[in-house]
C-alpha cells in the first residue's frame, strides 16, 4: 500500500512506500521499474529463477533529492537496501555530514550528480557490515540513508572517542582543508622565517574551522571571514589569530590594514562572483587562491590580468576528483590521522538533526548561519 503523502510545505520531508511499478533504487540512483526488472531477469538465468517479489521490497530509510530544487525537494523515503560493488564495502550508517556541495546537488548545480531522483549525501559514519569496524567514509551521493555502499579506500577508521557525529564531520572538511595548504604550498611549518600568512573565507564553516585547526598546527598567522563577532570568538578559541566581520568592514581593506599593505600568502576561497578577484587583491607576491567551490551560486568573475602583477596564481581544489587519486589521499590520510591520534583535530559540531529535518538543515547551512558542521543521525 502506499501511504498518504504529506507535503514538503507542510510538514517537511515525507516517508513513503513506494509500488513495485515506481523506479527503483540500485547504487543511489533510481532507475525505471521494467528496466530493473528485465536486468533482474537476466541476471538469475543461469540459476533458472525468478527474481523474487521480496527484493523490490522497500526496506530501508534514506533522504531522497526528488527533484531539483531548495532544500524542500528533499523526501524522507523507503528505498532498497544497496548491493555493493567491486572494490566497495556495506556500512550501517549512524549519521551523515551536510556540505554546500549537498545543497548544490538538490539544485542541479554540482558537476556529475545523477538526475533526481536520488538517494543525497556523500560523508557518513557507521558500523561496517563485513566486518564490525566503526568507519567515517566519502561517498558522491547515497551517504544519508541507514546503508551506504561506497569504496573500500574512502573509508577511514573512527577514533575510539569519536561520536558518529564527529566521524560524519571529518572527511570531507579535512581532506579539504589539508589539500588547501598542500595546494598553496604551505605544508611544512615555517622555521627561521616570518610565519605564512593565510585569509580563511567563511572561516566559522566546517572546512574552516577545520583548517584553522590545521593552520594552528602549521605555524600559520591566519585572517578569517564570517558574519558575526560570536562565530568570530569562537573560532579564535581554536586558534585564529584575525577575525573580520564582513558585514561591518569590507575584509580585502582589513587584510591592508592588518598586514600593513603587504597581504597574505594565500586564500582559501568557496564564494565565487567578484570575490575570486577580490581575493587575489589581499595576496602579497607570489601568493595562490586555491578555490574550492562558489557558495554564491556564481561563477569565479576574473580578468587574468590582475595576476600580473603580482605574480599570483590561483588554483582549483575539487575532493571528488582528488578522491579518486589513491595514494594521494593516502599520503593526506597518514597525516590527519597522526595528528588526530595525538589530539589536535577533532571536528566542531555545531548542529544536529534527525533525517527527518533535513531540509531544515540544508537551509541553516543554505543561509549561512551554521557554525562547525552540520549533521544528520539516522535511528
Amino acid at each position: 500500500m502506499k501511504s498518504a503523502p504529506t507535503s514538503p510545505s507542510h510538514g517537511g520531508p515525507r516517508l513513503q512506500s513506494v509500488r513495485e511499478e515506481e523506479p527503483q533504487l540500485r547504487y543511489g540512483k533510481y532507475i525505471p521499474a521494467a528496466k530493473y526488472r528485465a536486468a533482474s531477469a537476466r541476471r538469475d538465468q543461469s540459476v533458472a529463477m525468478p527474481l523474487p517479489p521480496a527484493v523490490t521490497l522497500l526496506s530501508m530509510k534514506a533522504l531522497v533529492i526528488s527533484r531539483l530544487g531548495d532544500p524542500e525537494v528533499l523526501e524522507v523515503r523507503a528505498v532498497p537496501e544497496p548491493a555493493s560493488a567491486a572494490g566497495q564495502e556495506l556500512v550501517k550508517v549512524e549519521a551523515g555530514g551536510i556540505n554546500f556541495a549537498d545543497i548544490m546537488s538538490a539544485q542541479g548545480g554540482y558537476p556529475g550528480t545523477p538526475k533526481p531522483p536520488l538517494v543525497a549525501g556523500r560523508e557518513f559514519c557507521g558500523t561496517r557490515l563485513s566486518d564490525g569496524q566503526r568507519v567515517m567514509g566519502y561517498a558522491q551521493w547515497g551517504a544519508f540513508a541507514e546503508q551506504v555502499s561506497s569504496s573500500a579506500q574512502l573509508q577511514w577508521p573512527v577514533p575510539r572517542d569519536w561520536s558518529a557525529e564527529e566521524g560524519a564531520a571529518f572527511p570531507v572538511n579535512y581532506f579539504t582543508a589539508y589539500f588547501a595548504y598542500w595546494k598553496a604550498g604551505l605544508l611544512q611549518p615555517a622555521v627561521g622565517k616570518t610565519a605564512s600568512r593565510v585569509l580563511i573565507h567563511a572561516v566559522a564553516g566546517g572546512v574552516g574551522t577545520a583548517a584553522v585547526q590545521i593552520g594552528k598546527l602549521l605555524g600559520i598567522e591566519m585572517y578569517g571571514t564570517s558574519s558575526s563577532e560570536e562565530k568570530l570568538a569562537r573560532v579564535k578559541a581554536l586558534g585564529l589569530q584575525h577575525g573580520i566581520n564582513y558585514k561591518q568592514r569590507d575584509y580585502a581593506e582589513a587584510i591592508e590594514d592588518l598586514t600593513h599593505g603587504e597581504g597574505v600568502d594565500a586564500v582559501f576561497e568557496m564564494l565565487g562572483g567578484e570575490h575570486t578577484a577580490k581575493s587575489v587583491r589581499c595576496l602579497r607576491d607570489f601568493g595562490r587562491v586555491i578555490v574550492y567551490g562558489a557558495a554564491t551560486g556564481q561563477p569565479a568573475l576574473l580578468d587574468a590580468r590582475i595576476l600580473y602583477a603580482k605574480g599570483a596564481s590561483v588554483h582549483g581544489l575539487w575532493l571528488t576528483y582528488l578522491s579518486a587519486k589513491h595514494e594521494l589521499m593516502e599520503q593526506a590520510w597518514q597525516q590527519l590521522s597522526a595528528w588526530t591520534a595525538q589530539g589536535y583535530l577533532r571536528p566542531m559540531i555545531g548542529h544536529v538533526f534527525p533525517l527527518e529535518k533535513a531540509a531544515e538543515a540544508y537551509r541553516l547551512l543554505l543561509e549561512g548561519k551554521n557554525f562547525g558542521k552540520v549533521v544528520l543521525t539516522l535511528g
